[in-house]
């Protein structure tokens, strides 16, 4: 085996073990973590199988393999700005209304204040 493969199985699977560890301390959720770990899975997969990536390029009609890992690369990091894009609008969307209602019960909260109620 290649030293350039064993470099690359080793660092796949220390990768993979400070996915899971993340997801055990809490501090990566488990929905993102599916995305690292498919991709160090097919990382992994293709440092085992070195013929692989050729096939899979031929088979695509790509006639440089090293091509089609920065295809997949290039396609898995639109993936992940895609996914952070609709989690970054759900978030402002419900900070909005968050921020909504706190003003509400502020308003309320005064308006009680002024006529005299006292909470217990």
């Amino acid at each position: 085996m290649h030293p350039f493969q064993m470099l690359s199985i080793f660092a796949s699977i220390i990768f993979f073990v400070l996915v899971i560890d993340f997801v055990r301390r809490g501090l990566l959720k488990e929905r993102y973590a599916v995305l690292w770990l498919a991709l160090n899975i097919a990382v992994i997969v293709l440092a085992i199988w070195k013929g692989l990536l050729d096939r899979i390029a031929i088979f695509l009609g790509i006639s440089y393999p090293p091509s089609l890992l920065f295809l997949v690369a290039f396609m898995f990091v639109l993936l992940i700005l895609l996914h952070f894009s609709i989690v970054i609008s759900s978030l402002t969307e419900r900070t909005k209304e968050l921020t909504q209602e706190l003003a509400l019960l502020k308003e309320e909260g005064e308006r009680k204040e002024g006529q005299g109620y006292v909470d217990d």
